[in-house]
């Protein structure tokens, strides 16, 4: 039988490579297509140097905007058992664990881009952990890893919005390092109202749940995990956390 000329068998092609600006932009819009890229090349130190980057300038705009004295006198009103067992203190005493306190939080502060690239690490190796034991997943560590720092880069928002709101002149008595912006339930929970609710609340932010959702789908592009599994694991040790946080707040309020 004769062939027509006219047909060609098409072969799937690959898609193109991203670069890592095209990455970073596409995280927002189209996350499936960097995730599905990361198969290729897991870098990912384009997205933590920018993450860095950005949370070491809001650091910087809070020192000389609020403050970190009056971070910590905040922080401290949070706590009512912390607040009252500090006031009790002579004067020269309270001074000295006040200063302890403002020199810890601020070396903190600044060591934040250290700190999270730990905390991924954590984070990535007991998702790395769980779905290789419990799902038998195909998937790379450092695959698994890339795809949770691309996930946090949405955090660059939260910072940026914060930033900006502290430029514009918010209140600094009411300002709380640690939850920043109106984006969750827990930041209308002031220093009368209950700890433990707080932390149960806080969590219920926008841009955290964006990020723990990139990281159920990128999970799903790495690997043959359902979406189903990969969600279930990702909330899962997200809701872990979170109780682990209010049963501290419970023992320490």
């Amino acid at each position: 039988m004769a062939t027509n000329p006219s047909v060609r068998t098409r072969l799937p092609q690959e898609p193109a490579p991203l670069s890592e600006g095209q990455r970073i932009g596409y995280i927002f819009f189209a996350p499936s297509r960097v995730f599905a890229d990361l198969r290729r090349n897991a870098s990912w130190l384009a997205p933590f140097l920018i993450v860095a980057v950005v949370s070491l300038l809001f650091f910087y705009v809070v020192d000389r905007k609020v403050s970190f004295p009056k971070v910590v006198e905040n922080l401290i009103r949070l706590q009512p058992k912390q607040a009252d067992r500090i006031d009790r203190l002579p004067a020269d005493q309270r001074d000295k664990v006040m200063a302890q306190r403002v020199t810890i939080t601020k070396i903190v502060s600044y060591a934040v881009p250290v700190i999270t690239l730990v905390l991924y690490a954590v984070f990535a190796g007991v998702l790395f952990a769980t779905l290789k034991f419990s799902a038998s997943a195909d998937v790379k560590y450092k695959t698994l890893f890339a795809v949770v720092v691309y996930s946090r880069l949405p955090e660059l928002l939260g910072f940026l919005l914060a930033t900006l709101s502290l430029l514009a002149g918010v209140g600094r008595d009411a300002f709380n390092i640690e939850n920043p912006l109106a984006l969750n339930p827990g930041y209308f929970i002031g220093p009368s109202g209950s700890p433990v609710l707080r932390a149960l609340l806080t969590p219920l932010d926008a841009i955290t749940i964006w990020t723990l959702v990139l990281t159920a789908i990128g999970i799903t592009h790495i690997s043959k995990v359902k979406r189903g599994t990969a969600f279930a694991v990702v909330f899962g040790w997200s809701a872990f956390v979170v109780l682990a946080r209010v049963a501290l707040a419970a023992a320490t309020s």
